[in-house]
């Protein structure tokens, strides 16, 4: 999954090597907070996909990462199967028209986009909430039950 990281000038989308190769992009995305005209949650990304990739990684319903080209503009996307994601558009931007990130953070990012944030980059679950979240810890699990084991037969 993408990091999201704020500061009062720009919005970074942070990606692993995986995503690197796969959407055949060299670094981070960048987008400059002023470019960015609106950011809507969604709960099924593919329905914001346009155009082919070109470069970038399709396999329908699984995974879409990469530049999205068509005759609207560039899109560049990070898509995994049918999970929470955000659409930012942009205008002005001189890559891209338009995000589309699969991320369980989407209202933390709609939340820090609304605050003024300091010029030292942050991440924006940080930003939003104050904390960083913690998974909680699996619950004991079942162990089975020992069995008695029976009495030997003799015949």
């Amino acid at each position: 999954m993408v990091t999201l990281l704020l500061d009062s000038a720009q919005l970074e989308i942070v990606l692993s090597g995986a995503e690197r190769a796969m959407a055949f992009h060299k670094g981070n995305v960048v987008i400059d907070r002023t470019t960015i005209s609106k950011v809507q949650l969604t709960d099924d990304a593919w329905t914001w996909l346009r155009g082919v990739p070109s470069p970038g990684t399709h396999l329908r319903g699984v995974i879409a990462m990469g530049t999205w080209r068509s005759s609207a503009g560039d899109d560049f996307a990070i898509i995994r199967r049918r999970r929470a994601s955000v659409v930012i558009d942009l205008d002005g931007h001189p890559d891209y028209q338009r995000v589309i990130l699969t991320t369980r953070n989407g209202l933390e990012l709609v939340q820090a986009l609304q605050l003024e944030v300091d010029a030292e980059p942050a991440d924006v679950v940080t930003l939003a909430t104050g904390t960083i979240p913690v998974l909680p810890e699996p619950s004991a699990q079942k162990k089975p039950r020992a069995r008695k084991p029976k009495p030997a037969t003799t015949s």
